[in-house]
């Protein structure tokens, strides 16, 4: 339970930095691949990277798309 403070921390970084771009398309393509980077590494501490990044990616993608862009 321990290890997953951080991991939790490391998600919440990614996809507050998701929402950088100045369209909905850029926003989710930048927050599916924070998303995916930042699930599959917190995916590894568990034994699996793959669907870390599958959920990550997806979680990154909706939040950055649903965000307003940060002028």
């Amino acid at each position: 339970m321990i290890r997953m403070i951080p991991a939790t921390l490391a998600l919440a970084a990614g996809l507050a930095l998701g929402a950088c771009g100045n369209s909905p398309g850029q926003r989710a393509v930048t927050g599916g691949l924070l998303g995916a980077g930042t699930g599959a590494a917190i995916g590894s501490f568990s034994g699996n990277a793959g669907t870390g990044a599958l959920i990550g990616g997806a979680v990154g993608a909706v939040g950055g798309a649903a965000t307003a862009p940060g002028y």
